[in-house]
């Protein structure tokens, strides 16, 4: 694990932070009824668009391309493509913006049926469909920036991002109608430009020079776009399957969309704070190795890559299944987040528990592919990925409820991943490290079962000394928290895991003020 992945995840975990205190609020506002319900919907579209012409697509997209002139030394032509790229996006975003705008009224009342209120989702969604816009030329200017190995700034945007959603969200909910939802996504649009001038500003670290030029005629900019459409492919049919998701939850309950999303965002805190950090972080270092077609080292990066995200999200995941209802519980349960809301919200998020170490590996494997300039590959896999997730999702929507739309989710995750993990295989002629990854996971396992135990039973425990009040909801869910934690890194470090003595290695050298190499 190197030094930028350890500041990529602590950075992502004051984010992820900010961000459950953001959903809290919110939840408490809102609740999971017509208005939370409502923004569920309506953030889903701007959501998919970012995805799909933007933020995931573009940055894949991007920065291989980048990278390999860099790592050629052709800087010139390097910057004359982030160059043209930024503007074109803002071009191509800028009338994507106003199309989204314009038809929001006709797309959301197919999505947000009779129960909800099409005219607020379609409100929202027009509040929110500049961000498209600004994520596109943020991910671009990311882009260069990551591909100097700059990645402090990038990743405590977010933080900044959040909380001036908090803050205008506070401030502007009394001020905006019946339910004061409108604020919400006046406070993702402002912290967006606010996360856009950040990045913008950390450009002034690098010899990069944002200038008002576009070459048309550049063969990298086509080349970009060649790679960004099954990149898009792939990410479109993931995000459009979310959205069916949350239109089929709004089948089960109107609490239904709401109660998923807030279900997710917890799922994805871990996620974000170790899958995300270690792709991101790897991802450069995996595209300057396929450009010097070094195979082995590639091979090298990824199992360890593979290693270090089951290391940490398959403990994760044992521990949102032992302790996710007082978790939901202390987070959101106050305001308009009542017993029905808890109930739904926690049954989602125990069956999202299930796929995080998947769709952790999923997205370093996908990542992989686009290092290798392969991105059809996943998005073909993305096409059974959500297949699988539909055909689950029908078949088990009516006996199970929410329960049977996430159970799909996770389905998804794990047939998706065995797939991606079968093609690389194949690919580097049967040579992925899997059995010291199937071996070393196995371990991981054991410790996180125990730990997980060791959780429910602190927090048993603990609720019945400091009783149901807030204070006392913290001290169970705080000290079973740290028992777990405690057990976990007591487990593992008996068991001769190499990746958590990387993390070790990686601590003792930050307390003596030295820094690791990312072994690029």
């Amino acid at each position: 694990m190197s030094t930028n992945t350890a500041i990529f995840a602590g950075a992502t975990l004051v984010s992820r932070m900010a961000g459950l205190l953001r959903d809290a609020i919110a939840a408490g506002l809102y609740g999971t009824g017509l208005a939370g319900s409502a923004w569920a919907l309506a953030s889903q579209i701007p959501s998919l668009m970012t995805n799909l012409f933007a933020q995931a697509a573009l940055s894949a997209a991007f920065v291989p391309v980048f990278a390999r002139l860099m790592q050629e030394g052709r800087r010139r032509e390097a910057f004359r493509l982030a160059n043209s790229m930024f503007w074109i996006v803002m071009i191509v975003l800028g009338v994507i913006t106003l199309l989204g705008i314009g038809l929001a009224g006709v797309v959301l009342p197919l999505f947000s049926g009779r129960n909800f209120a099409g005219g607020t989702a379609a409100t929202l969604a027009q509040i929110l469909m500049p961000v498209v816009l600004l994520l596109g030329m943020t991910s671009v200017l990311t882009g260069v920036l990551q591909s100097y190995d700059h990645f402090t700034i990038p990743a405590f945007a977010p933080v900044v991002w959040n909380i001036v959603i908090i803050v205008t969200m506070v401030l502007l909910h009394r001020h905006f109608g019946r339910h004061g939802i409108d604020a919400y996504a006046v406070g993702w649009l402002v912290g967006t430009v606010v996360q856009f001038l950040l990045v913008f500003w950390a450009l002034r670290q690098i010899d990069f020079r944002l200038s008002m030029r576009i070459d048309w005629h550049d063969p990298r900019i086509r080349e970009v776009f060649v790679l960004m459409l099954p990149v898009m492919a792939g990410l479109g049919i993931v995000n459009l399957d979310a959205l069916i998701n949350s239109s089929f939850g709004a089948l089960v309950s109107p609490d239904g969309p709401r109660a998923i999303q807030l279900a997710f965002l917890l799922y994805m805190m871990p996620q974000g704070i170790f899958s995300v950090a270690v792709s991101t972080v790897l991802f450069p270092t995996l595209s300057r190795q396929a450009a010097r077609r070094d195979p082995q080292r590639m091979r090298r990066t990824l199992g360890n890559g593979m290693r270090q995200i089951n290391l940490l999200l398959i403990p994760s995941a044992i521990g949102l299944m032992a302790l996710g209802t007082p978790i939901i519980r202390l987070l959101f349960e106050h305001g308009r987040f009542n017993s029905l809301s808890l109930a739904l919200t926690s049954t989602a998020l125990f069956w999202f528990a299930w796929s995080l170490p998947f769709a952790g590996l999923n997205l370093l494997l996908t990542r992989t592919f686009f290092a290798l300039q392969r991105p059809w590959i996943p998005a073909k896999i993305a096409v059974v990925n959500m297949a699988v997730d539909l055909v689950l999702s029908i078949g088990l929507y009516r006996p199970l409820g929410v329960a049977g739309l996430v159970i799909g989710t996770a389905g998804a995750n794990i047939v998706m991943a065995a797939l991606l993990l079968r093609r690389l295989q194949v690919g580097f002629n049967g040579r992925l490290e899997l059995d010291r990854t199937a071996m070393i996971t196995a371990r991981i396992v054991l410790a996180s079962l125990l730990a997980g135990v060791v959780a429910r039973v602190a927090w048993a425990l603990l609720q019945t000394i400091a009783g149901q009040s807030i204070p006392g909801q913290l001290v169970a869910v705080g000290g079973a928290v740290g028992a777990a934690a405690i057990t976990y890194l007591w487990a593992i470090s008996h068991m001769r895991i190499a990746e958590w003595r990387q993390i070790e290695v990686l601590l003792a050298r930050g307390l003596r003020g030295r820094s690791s190499a990312d072994g690029a």
